[in-house]
């Protein structure tokens, strides 16, 4: 990747490319109808990496968008994908369905030995995702807070030698608030891995706020909803993240 990286997010619930509000089921936006259509679309603006969130399975425990996601990683842009990856199976059946890496998140705070040996196995293919409110882990679709604190286990997950934590403030998520950029740094001093921002970024500006934190591992942040409703361009992010 480069330096900094714009990830733009594709969020699939029954098959259709949606938004969710703070991460509620219930409050959902439909964008598109056709997700492959829309990774083609972020690669002809620029797009070097695509972020797919299955949230059906993120929900359900299980994949629900096999042939959804071949479809966008015949795109030909990178893609990480996660949700609902809760067993090595799952996670294998995303990576030959095309996904250049695969997200774990629940299963990271339930079975830390599992996480640890996923770790070993997949090495840089493998990438925790740790969403939080109040600094506190969130799980199963962000419907369950727990007592851990994101830190905690973005430390844990570094000592076993995960590559890319991506850090979610699922209060800033959706809301085009701009991102919560103390907690982000808080993290990003507290691991030696690479970090990706995730939740609130919806202007240049952000990406300017979030680089101005100058932490080396800060390598990224995932924009979804304020590409969507048209607040910021992908090529103005991509301007910002080049600095």
């Amino acid at each position: 990747m480069n330096t900094f990286t714009i990830f733009p997010a594709i969020d699939l619930k029954g098959g259709r490319c949606v938004r969710l509000r703070q991460g509620r089921a219930e409050d959902s936006t439909v964008y598109s109808d056709d997700p492959a259509g829309i990774a083609q679309h972020w690669k002809e603006l620029g797009a070097e990496w695509l972020h797919v969130v299955d949230l059906d399975g993120a929900f359900q425990g299980a994949s629900a968008h096999r042939e959804v996601l071949r479809k966008i990683a015949a795109a030909g842009v990178p893609v990480e994908i996660g949700g609902g990856l809760r067993t090595q199976e799952a996670i294998e059946a995303v990576l030959v369905d095309g996904a250049r890496r695969a997200i774990v998140g629940t299963m990271a705070w339930e079975e830390p030995k599992v996480l640890e040996r996923l770790i070993l196995h997949f090495g840089d293919r493998l990438v925790l995702g740790i969403d939080a409110r109040d600094g506190r882990v969130q799980i199963k679709g962000w419907t369950e807070t727990t007592s851990l604190s994101a830190v905690d286990l973005a430390r844990r997950a570094d000592s076993f030698g995960v590559q890319t934590i991506i850090y979610t403030d699922t209060a800033t998520d959706g809301m085009l608030q701009g991102p919560n950029c103390a907690a982000m740094d808080l993290l990003c001093r507290s691991v030696s891995c690479s970090v990706i921002a995730s939740g609130g970024v919806s202007t240049a500006d952000d990406i300017r706020k979030l680089r101005a934190l100058q932490r080396p591992n800060l390598v990224g942040a995932i924009v979804g909803k304020a590409l969507y409703e048209n607040r910021v361009t992908l090529p103005e992010l991509l301007e910002a993240a080049r600095g």
